[in-house]
């Protein structure tokens, strides 16, 4: 049974679609279940100015990345990157125990969408000198 946050983001996810030129993407999956999610991410001023998602999967993979978007929209990467599976779960609500892993899939796939902005800003700051 599905809480009431998880179906309402599930009917109604937050910041669907793909950023163009995003500053950051991050794509994890689970050949167990078949989900697939993929983050983009604008960073402006070392914070999350906008961030959306494409999500292949049940209906907790899509309410897990719809919240993930929305906890880490305006956030610094710091802060960002703290996001942990757990803390989605209770934002929604709880997830039952066979969906816990999507819980999981969200945060990573925000982590390597940071982690991958990061690794952009390195190598390029690493041409410059």
């Amino acid at each position: 049974m599905y809480s009431e946050k998880v179906m309402d983001h599930f009917m109604h996810p937050r910041n669907v679609g793909e950023i163009k030129d995003a500053d950051g993407i991050g794509e994890v999956g689970n050949p167990v279940c078949g989900d697939l999610m993929t983050f983009y991410i604008k960073v402006e001023d070392n914070r999350i100015k906008d961030v959306k998602f494409k999500t292949f999967g049940c209906g907790a993979a899509i309410a897990v990345s719809s919240m993930v978007s929305e906890m880490a929209k305006g956030k610094t990467l710091e802060e960002a990157i703290k996001i942990t599976n757990k803390m989605v779960a209770d934002k929604l609500s709880g997830l039952p125990p066979n969906k816990m892993h999507c819980s999981n899939l969200g945060a990573d796939a925000l982590h390597k969408a940071i982690e991958n902005y990061l690794e952009k800003k390195r190598s390029k700051n690493g041409r410059k000198k």
